[in-house]
């Protein structure tokens, strides 16, 4: 049985909503620069928290969830912009910022609980 990590299964599940909508917009011939730097940040947050399991030392996990934190603020920014130039419709733009918003929680609160753990 498969336990649970909130921050693996919305950084997944986060990143293939991602996927499938770099992939539409693209097949629409709408925009490719924007959406591949969205689906590479969005991807890069569960990767580097996957890697982060598997981290040799409390500072090596700290390392890889402080740089899937930086993806996910950078994910942040490339959605609103997105949001807003109306290359994505508000919808998806409001649930994407909703989702990356949550795993930002997430992650923050893991690097705060780790680094006072670190002191």
């Amino acid at each position: 049985m498969k336990k649970e990590n909130p921050a693996l299964d919305k950084s997944y599940a986060f990143a293939l909503k991602v996927v499938k909508l770099s992939f539409k917009i693209q097949e629409e011939r709408k925009e490719y620069v924007l959406s591949k730097q969205l689906l590479r940040s969005a991807t890069s947050i569960g990767a580097n928290t996957e890697e982060a399991i598997g981290a040799q030392s409390d500072k090596d996990f700290l390392h890889k969830i402080s740089i899937a934190y930086k993806e996910a603020r950078e994910s942040h920014y490339w959605i609103r912009l997105m949001g807003d130039s109306e290359l994505i419709v508000r919808d998806d733009s409001e649930n994407l910022l909703l989702d990356v918003e949550e795993i930002l929680r997430i992650l923050g609160s893991i690097q705060k609980t780790l680094k006072q753990k670190l002191q």
